[in-house]
């Protein structure tokens, strides 16, 4: 049986992402995602340029993409963290203590 026990699911870290309300974070990791996007497109659009300005502005924008994608991925792991919390959250105080009570329970 797949029995919920606390200790195998400890608490997910506090993050220290602001605590946004969860439309503003959907919004703003929506258009991180659209700015990274747009920036590999660019970087694509640009690999044959090499010469002088052209290759120092892609250097940057790449090592700006790069901390976006971290940020990005700090961000969805933080609100993976919080729904997996919830869910244990939501587990424990409504007793469901097998996986087949809580998907029971989800499609009520």
């Amino acid at each position: 049986m797949d029995h919920f026990e606390p200790s195998r699911h400890p608490e997910p870290p506090k993050s220290s992402q602001p605590s946004w309300p969860e439309p503003v974070q959907q919004r703003l990791i929506g258009d991180l995602q659209q700015v990274i996007d747009n920036a590999e497109d660019l970087l694509n659009c640009t690999d044959g340029a090499r010469d002088g300005a052209y290759r120092s502005a892609r250097e940057k924008l790449a090592e700006t993409l790069a901390a976006a994608n971290e940020e990005l991925q700090r961000f969805e792991d933080a609100q993976l963290e919080r729904m997996i919390a919830a869910t244990h959250e939501a587990s424990r105080q409504h007793n469901d203590s097998t996986g087949e009570a809580r998907l029971l329970r989800a499609f009520r």
